[in-house]
Formats: structure tokens, C-alpha cells, sequence
């Protein structure tokens, strides 16, 4: 029976030296969030075998035109700043793991001398409030192992939101790019008649002056707007993180337009209460004051005591008995009964109370405004594309029969072929700006904070449509 308490010692170190690290470093959890939300995986590349099938499968979506879920998966696979965010998994899991681990057992040993008189001091050192307070421990790391698992998917959920808008962007510029450069092959034919009249006598020097001006800035619309596509294709390339063997872009296609307009516009009930059961940031803040929580029982459980070890002691001298025995460490709570440390834990755990509440709020707000700007952007898109759009190609369609008629002359034609610039402009940054709004509307039911996302373009004209419809 004496080896009893001995035996139990030995079977509690030896439990908590199972604590091992999982199969998945916790990525099956991030992948439950992010699944369920944008209905793809994350992907954590952790050896070469992995690097190379990510490749594989990065190659083969670059192989067609890039849809917005492509392009998405294409980032999931490949964006350095998320393989980043991955290692806090591991960091979180092996900070669990150690906290499921007894601190090593210490040993003492002391050898004197007095004349002819030996003595030999063995001390062997046990950390018991380590073993006392390791479940707490254990537990509250888990809970902040849970807590970066949710971080982690926020970021997720972020960059796919991101890349997402990158790509409606990159479209919208290509397209509009394409279009001045119809645009500017209009104007030069433009230009180029209006010189020939004015040689034969036929137009006015300011009339002429008018016709170059307007091929001349369609010119600087056409630069501007290649630079506008570069710009937005090369951030599509950093979200996604492509590029070859050598460090170089790798060349993809994206669509030449952007998708259509769905039938009908989303009809969510009950947005507030999605945002506050779905959104990960409010989980996040709700299991952050759980954790502080978890601590501040264990500061309350430990404030006073800093060090609590038991030893056992093997003493032997010249011509003397073995002495043995045990020794106990205890700090006394003289100076400092651990107050200041409770307290401490006690405002945390109430900042994170509040915090979690201010962002229950903002969460509120953040989706109904989403909301808002989501069908204010359907709205006008459809306004764009059923009203305005078929009234400007009757309009045209009206002065093409007026000019083959001989009622009207061959500049009114272009001048109004040139107000159809701005129609056409505007239609094209109205569905942009519909997409924007629907990526930021997704991500504020489900993410995070969609910022200024929801209103990013909202209401504007692109540069070249109000200056082409000033001619």
C-alpha cells in the first residue's frame, strides 16, 4: 500500500504524456466553417507531395477562363498570406498539446565533505500544482485552440471575398477596355472624315477642332482604361497567388464580360438573426470572453499560490543512518495574495463582454446596410439593362433611319453614337458594382465585417462615359 500514491503519480504523468497533435493540425474544423459558407475547402500545404498536387490542380483551373469560384479556389491553393495564417494552427495546437504535459520532474544532488565526513544530499523534485491545475489548463488551451480555428476561418472567408471582387473587377476593367478601344476606332473615323470635309470646304474649323478633340481624349480614355485592366488583373494574380517555376505571372483568361444579372434579386427574412447565428467574427468575440472566462477561474483557483512542489529527499553521511523524508516548496502569500492578478483578469473578461456585445451591434447594422446597398445595386443595374439601355438603342435606331432618310447628317449620327458612351459605361459599372454588393452582402451574413466593401462604386460614372458625354 505504501507504493500506492507512487503508482497514481506514475499513471498521471504517463496520461498526460499522451497529448498528441492531430491528423489534420485542425484544419477539419476550419474547412466545417468554410464549407458551409462559400462551399469550399482551405487547403494547407505541409509537404512537397502537397505543393505539387496544389499545382496540379492550380494548372488545370488556369488551363480554361477563370469563373469567380475558380479564381476563388485558385486563391485557397495558392495565397502565401494564408499558408501564414495556417501555421497559427499549429502554434494553437501546440500550445495544447504542451499544456497537457506535466512540467519535467527535478533532481538534486549534493556531495559534502567535513574531514573524513561524507556527506550525500538527493532531492527529487514534483511540480503538484502543475498536475493540480493541469485540466483547467488543458481546457483553456482547447478553448483557445477552437478560438484560432475560428480566426483562421474568418481569414479564409476573407481572402475568397476579396479575390472574388478582385475578379468581378478585372472583368468589368477588360470590359470596358475592349469598349474604348470601339470607341476610339469611332472616333479616328470621326477625326479622319471631318478632315476631308474641312479640306474640301465642307466644315468649320471649330466643327474639325471638335472631331479631333474628341479623338484625341478617346486616346487617353483607351490608355487610362488598359492601365485600369492591368491594375486590376494584376491584383486578381496577388489574391490568387499564381506564378511559375522561375517567379514569373502565369498567364490565365477571365471572361470578356461579366455574368448576368440574376431573374430576381435575394429576398433573405430574418438577416439579423443569420448575421449574429453565422457570422464568424461574433463567434470569434462570443468564445474570446468564454476563454477569459475559463481564466479567470483559473487566476481565482491560483492567485495566491505561484509555486507548490513536493520533493523527496535520500540524505546519507559517514557512519550515520539513511535519512530519508520529504520536502515541500510553498511560496507564502506574504507581500503579494494575487489581488492585483484577479483583478486584472476580471476587467479582461468584462472588455471582452463588451467587445463581443459592440460586435453583435455593428453586426446588426453591418448587414442591413449590406442589405440596402445590395438592392439598391440590383435596382439600378436592372434600371440600366431594361430601361435605359433598349430606350438608347431605340433612340439610335430612330436617328439611323432619320440619316438614311437624308434628314439628318452623317455628325449628328456620330454625336449620337457618342452619348451612347456614357449608356453603355454606366450599364457596365452598375452590374459591376451589383456584384460587389452581392460579395459584400455574403460576407457580412457569414464573415466578417464587409467594410466598405457594400458601397465600393456605388452610384458612380466611370471617367469615360462623362467625358465622352460632355461631346
Amino acid at each position: 500500500m505504501r507504493y500506492k500514491p507512487l503508482f497514481t503519480l506514475g499513471a498521471l504523468m504517463f496520461a498526460a504524456g499522451c497529448t498528441t497533435f492531430s491528423p489534420d493540425g485542425g484544419m477539419g474544423r476550419v474547412n466545417e466553417l468554410t464549407r458551409s459558407r462559400i462551399q469550399q475547402d482551405a487547403i494547407w500545404i505541409r509537404s512537397k507531395q502537397e505543393e505539387q498536387s496544389a499545382r496540379a490542380a492550380t494548372r488545370e483551373l488556369l488551363t480554361k477562363p477563370l469563373t469567380a469560384d475558380d479564381a476563388v479556389k485558385v486563391a485557397l491553393l495558392n495565397n502565401r498570406g494564408l499558408q501564414a495564417v495556417y501555421a497559427d494552427l499549429g502554434i494553437a495546437e501546440a500550445d495544447l498539446v504542451q499544456a497537457g504535459r506535466l512540467r519535467n520532474p527535478g533532481f538534486s544532488f549534493a556531495r559534502l565533505r567535513r574531514a573524513d565526513e561524507l556527506e550525500i544530499e538527493r532531492t527529487f523534485l514534483f511540480d503538484v500544482l502543475g498536475l493540480i491545475t493541469m485540466p483547467l489548463r488543458t481546457e483553456l488551451e482547447r478553448r483557445r485552440f477552437a478560438l484560432t480555428q475560428t480566426s483562421v476561418a474568418t481569414e479564409v472567408l476573407q481572402v475568397a471575398a476579396d479575390t472574388r471582387r478582385a475578379w468581378i473587377a478585372a472583368v468589368a476593367a477588360q470590359e470596358s477596355a475592349a469598349y474604348m478601344e470601339q470607341v476610339k476606332q469611332a472616333a479616328e473615323a470621326s477625326a479622319e472624315l471631318a478632315r476631308r470635309m474641312a479640306a474640301a470646304g465642307n466644315f468649320s474649323k471649330l466643327d474639325q477642332a471638335r472631331e479631333q478633340m474628341f479623338y484625341a481624349d478617346a486616346i487617353a480614355q483607351v490608355a487610362r482604361a488598359r492601365q485600369i485592366a492591368l491594375a486590376q488583373r494584376e491584383r486578381l494574380t496577388r489574391l490568387m497567388g499564381v506564378m511559375s517555376d522561375q517567379g514569373e505571372a502565369v498567364q490565365f483568361r477571365i471572361p470578356a464580360r461579366l455574368p448576368a444579372l440574376p431573374k430576381n434579386a435575394l429576398d433573405i427574412a430574418e438577416l439579423e438573426t443569420q448575421a449574429i447565428k453565422n457570422r464568424l467574427d461574433v463567434q470569434r468575440a462570443m468564445q474570446e470572453a468564454e476563454n477569459l472566462a475559463s481564466t479567470l477561474g483559473l487566476t481565482r483557483a491560483t492567485g495566491f499560490i505561484s509555486v507548490f512542489e513536493v520533493g523527496y529527499q535520500r540524505n546519507s553521511a559517514s557512519n550515520q543512518p539513511r535519512q530519508t523524508g520529504y520536502e515541500i516548496e510553498l511560496r507564502l502569500p506574504i507581500f503579494d495574495w494575487g489581488g492585483a492578478k484577479v483583478a486584472r483578469a476580471e476587467y479582461t473578461y468584462m472588455q471582452a463582454v463588451h467587445r463581443a456585445a459592440d460586435t453583435a451591434v455593428r453586426a446588426r447594422s453591418e448587414v442591413r446596410e449590406a442589405y440596402a446597398a445590395y438592392r439598391t445595386a440590383f435596382d439600378l443595374a436592372k434600371h440600366y439593362r431594361d430601361e435605359i439601355v433598349p430606350l438608347r438603342k431605340n433612340i439610335s435606331e430612330e436617328v439611323l433611319l432619320r440619316y438614311n432618310g437624308m434628314l439628318m447628317s452623317v455628325f449628328e449620327l456620330l454625336a449620337d453614337a457618342r452619348q451612347q458612351i456614357a449608356a453603355v459605361s454606366a450599364t457596365i459599372d452598375a452590374q459591376r458594382d451589383f456584384w460587389f454588393a452581392d460579395t459584400a452582402l455574403h460576407l457580412a451574413l457569414t464573415g466578417t465585417s464587409p467594410g466598405a466593401m457594400a458601397f465600393t462604386g456605388m452610384g458612380t460614372t466611370s471617367t469615360t462615359g462623362s467625358t465622352a458625354a460632355e461631346h
